[in-house]
C-alpha cells in the first residue's frame, strides 16, 4: 500500500457542509481550487494507494511525521508565483527541504498582466528560485500551467524539458484523455451558467451582465469564499454597490435565486450538465463545465488564464476584442466549442509522460480506458453535499437552522483560537522571564569568571 499526502483543503469524500468550509477556508478562498486536485485524486488513486489532503496544514515541523508515515507529498498548484502566495510559497520550500520522500509539483503557474513583462523580473524571483530548486531536489520535473511560466522559469535559469515542462491544468484531465463536448442548439430559452470576476476590466464585465439579461434562464455561478458566506447566510456584501456584479443579498441574482454555490465537485459536474453554455470571466468555472460535456466560452483576463487558453485550446475571446456593441448571441455563433476535444489527446499524452517520468502510479498506467476507477466507486457510495442556494429563496425554517447551525460553531472557533492566543501570550511571557534570569546569571557567571582571571 502506497501512502501519499497532496496538498488539498478537503478530501473527494468529505461531507463538508457550508459552515465547516467557511470557518476552516476549506477550499483555499476560492472553490476553484476543488477541480484541479479532485483531478489528481482520481488519477492518482490506484487500489494499492491513498491519498490523504494535508488540509493546508504544511508546518516545517511536521517533516519528521511527513517522512515516517507517506512515500510521496503531491503538491497540485494554481498560480502560486505571485506576491500575495509568498509567505506560503517559503513555508513550503522550508518544509521540503527537510522532507526525504518524492515531492512532485503539479500544474503551477506565474500571475502577471495579460501582456507580462518578463525581463523586468518579479519581486519574488528568488523565492520562486529557492522552491523551484528544493523541489528539484525531490522529483524528476516541475508541471507548468502554459508557455508563459515556461519563460518565466527558463529566464530564472532552469531548463525548459528538463527542469520543467509545460502540462496546462490537470483538471482538464479529470476524466481521461477524450473529451467529449455537446453539440447544443442554444436559444433565449436555453440555460446558462454564468461566471464573472470583479477583478476583469470594466467593459468585460458590462458584458457578462448584458449576456445575463439577453439569457434570462440563467444561474450564477460565484467562487470566492466570501461569496460563500453571502449565499449561505445574507450577508456580510462582498464589497461596495455595484451595476455589473453581484455583491449583496438585495442585487437581484440573489434575490431571484439564480444563485447557485457548489462545495464539491461532483454537485458542480452535475449543474454544469443541466446547461446548455457555460460563460464568463472564471477558469474553473468553464473548465468545469468543459469537463462535464458543456459548451463553454472563457474571457481570459491575465497572463495565468491566457496560457492555460492557450494551451488548451479552450473556447475563448480575448477581452481587447470586446465592445460595447457585443452579444453574447454574437459570440455563440461564432465560436468553435469543440476545439479543447481536438487538442485534448495530445495534452493528456504530454501530461501522462510528465508523470510517468516523476515515476508516479496512476490509473492509467496499463490502459488508457480503465475500466476500474477506485475513486469513481467511492465517490458513488459517499453522499456528499448539494450545491447552496441563496439564502433570500429559503423558507424561514431554513433560513434559522443556517444561522443557528453556523453561529455557535463560530463562536466556538473564536473561542479557541482566543484560548490559544492566551496560552501562546503566556508562554512567550514566560520564555522572557527565563531568558531575563539566564541573562542575569550570564552576567554573574562573567563577571565572577572575570574575577577569576583579573590581575591586581
Amino acid at each position: 500500500m502506497k501512502n501519499i499526502i497532496i496538498r488539498a483543503g478537503m478530501s473527494p469524500f468529505d461531507k463538508f457542509d457550508a459552515p465547516h468550509i467557511l470557518l476552516n477556508n476549506s477550499i483555499g478562498g476560492n472553490v476553484g481550487n476543488l477541480v484541479y486536485q479532485y483531478s489528481v485524486f482520481r488519477t492518482l488513486m490506484t487500489e494499492d494507494t491513498t491519498i490523504t489532503p494535508d488540509y493546508y496544514d504544511y508546518d516545517p515541523k511536521y517533516a519528521d511525521e511527513i517522512n515516517e508515515k507517506y512515500d510521496c507529498y503531491i503538491i497540485p498548484l494554481a498560480d502560486a508565483f505571485r506576491k500575495e502566495f509568498v509567505p506560503s510559497l517559503r513555508k513550503y520550500t522550508a518544509l521540503i527541504k527537510k522532507l526525504k520522500i518524492p515531492v512532485v509539483v503539479i500544474g503551477v503557474g506565474l500571475r502577471a498582466p495579460f501582456e507580462p513583462k518578463l525581463d523586468e523580473g518579479f519581486p519574488f524571483d528568488q523565492d520562486v528560485k529557492d522552491f523551484v530548486r528544493a523541489v528539484l531536489e525531490k522529483s524528476g520535473t516541475i508541471g507548468l500551467r502554459g508557455e508563459i511560466t515556461s519563460q518565466y522559469l527558463t529566464r530564472l535559469g532552469f531548463r525548459e524539458g528538463i527542469d520543467h515542462t509545460v502540462i496546462g491544468c490537470p483538471s482538464m484531465y479529470t476524466f481521461g484523455r477524450e473529451l467529449k463536448i455537446r453539440e447544443t442548439n442554444i436559444t433565449k430559452e436555453s440555460t446558462i451558467c454564468v461566471n464573472s470576476s470583479k477583478l476583469s476590466p470594466k467593459h468585460v464585465l458590462d458584458f457578462i451582465t448584458r449576456g445575463m439579461e439577453e439569457f434570462p434562464n440563467h444561474y450564477f455561478i460565484p467562487q470566492w469564499l466570501k461569496e460563500l458566506k453571502l449565499t449561505y447566510l445574507g450577508a456580510p456584501p462582498i464589497s461596495k454597490p455595484s451595476s455589473n456584479y453581484p455583491v449583496k443579498m438585495s442585487d437581484p441574482t440573489y434575490m431571484n435565486n439564480k444563485v447557485r454555490y457548489p462545495l464539491n465537485v461532483p454537485a458542480w459536474l452535475d449543474l454544469m450538465k443541466q446547461a446548455d453554455l457555460s460563460f464568463g470571466a472564471r477558469l474553473h468555472g468553464n473548465i468545469a463545465a468543459t469537463i462535464a460535456g458543456t459548451p463553454s466560452i472563457i474571457i481570459p483576463k491575465d497572463a495565468r488564464m491566457r496560457e492555460l487558453a492557450d494551451y488548451h485550446q479552450l473556447t475563448y475571446v480575448w477581452a481587447n476584442d470586446i465592445t460595447e456593441k457585443t452579444t453574447l448571441s454574437e459570440l455563440i455563433e461564432k465560436s468553435d466549442f469543440q476545439k479543447p476535444a481536438r487538442r485534448q489527446g495530445e495534452n493528456f499524452d504530454n501530461f501522462i509522460n510528465f508523470l510517468n517520468k516523476n515515476n508516479l502510479n496512476h490509473i492509467y498506467k496499463d490502459t488508457l480506458v480503465p475500466s476500474f476507477v477506485p475513486l469513481d466507486k467511492k465517490i458513488a457510495e459517499t453522499k456528499l453535499q448539494p450545491v447552496v442556494s441563496p439564502i433570500s429563496g429559503c423558507s424561514l425554517e431554513e433560513i434559522i437552522a443556517r444561522w443557528e447551525k453556523y453561529h455557535p460553531e463560530e463562536d466556538s472557533k473564536e473561542k479557541t483560537i482566543k484560548n490559544l492566543q492566551t496560552k501562546l501570550a503566556e508562554k512567550e511571557k514566560l520564555i522572557k522571564k527565563h531568558q531575563g534570569t539566564m541573562n542575569r546569571k550570564a552576567v554573574k557567571l562573567a563577571l565572577k569568571t572575570a574575577n577569576m582571571f583579573s590581575f591586581k
